[in-house]
């Protein structure tokens, strides 16, 4: 999955970038926060877990 659908999937379900870091962005919807690394291609397991971090659903 392209990180650019990604990081739009999980802004139109209310997560917000909370701060960024040297390879990876810091997510946070409510009190849950999830790392996102700065990689074009991010593999489809690694998304699905980012989006149960969150509680946001996972599309493909």
């Amino acid at each position: 999955m392209k990180r650019s659908h990604l990081l739009r999937h999980l802004k139109n379900h209310g997560a917000f970038s909370l701060r960024e870091g040297k390879k990876h962005t810091i997510y946070q919807k409510g009190d849950r926060k999830s790392q996102i690394p700065r990689h074009n291609e991010i593999v489809d397991e690694l998304a699905r877990k980012i989006c149960k971090d969150l509680d946001i659903p996972f599309v493909r």
